[in-house]
């Protein structure tokens, strides 16, 4: 059973969200916040697996909440999914940074949101895939403050490789084609990487393919 934690300050939304949720006998509400102090207190008191964020909330905004959840030590088997009706770059590079594993619109299909939440559950990083297009072309190559624009220390040449496949976007099964190996040993790979870099989810590989410069942008 996966345990959701639902923060949006709309009820009626909160309450759509959890009939939906609870329409699935593997994933269980847990608990609901209207803002994002709320959502961190929440969340210490229920530890859920995952905790849908709204980005947009009065006290406290869900990008801070977001911050303060993923970065508190007794939640570490917590995984943050922001869902926003604002496709805004900005709003899913601070998600990235403050440690969210995805980013959905909530003009998803209810059973979008379903696969997304057990993803999100299983380590998965999940990008609507306009947002993830638009985020790649944006921002990738774009010097920002605290880029480093250097290659991680310690990474193996395939390792390189498949960071830098993981930062264009492309899935396990993708990556495994490009780079003619198999599913397994691409994931054996991204294990690796995981562990080297200290990142907690795919997202994360995702900031350090950028902030390394390993991609390009296109065009």
């Amino acid at each position: 059973m996966t345990r959701v934690l639902l923060v949006d300050d709309q009820p009626l939304l909160r309450r759509s969200l959890a009939m939906i949720i609870d329409n699935d006998p593997a994933l269980e509400v847990v608990g609901e916040a209207a803002d994002g102090t709320e959502a961190v207190i929440r969340a210490r008191a229920t530890r859920p697996d995952v905790v849908l964020m709204d980005v947009r909330m009065p006290h406290l905004d869900g990008l801070e909440a977001t911050r303060r959840i993923c970065a508190d030590p007794a939640l570490t088997g917590t995984r943050v999914l922001v869902l926003s009706m604002f496709e805004l770059d900005e709003y899913v590079w601070q998600a990235l940074h403050a440690g969210a594993s995805g980013f959905l619109l909530k003009d998803a299909r209810p059973e979008d949101l379903i696969d997304a939440i057990h993803r999100t559950a299983e380590g998965v990083s999940l990008f609507a895939p306009s947002i993830l297009t638009r985020l790649v072309t944006h921002y990738v190559g774009t010097p920002r403050p605290g880029r480093p624009g250097a290659t991680p220390g310690g990474l193996t040449a395939r390792e390189v490789e498949v960071l830098t496949l993981i930062g264009r976007g492309l899935s396990n099964d993708e990556i495994a084609t490009a780079l003619v190996v198999s599913v397994k040993t691409v994931k054996t790979h991204i294990t690796h990487l995981l562990a080297k870099l200290a990142a907690r989810d795919r997202a994360q590989l995702v900031i350090a393919a950028f902030d390394a410069g390993l991609v390009r942008p296109r065009g």
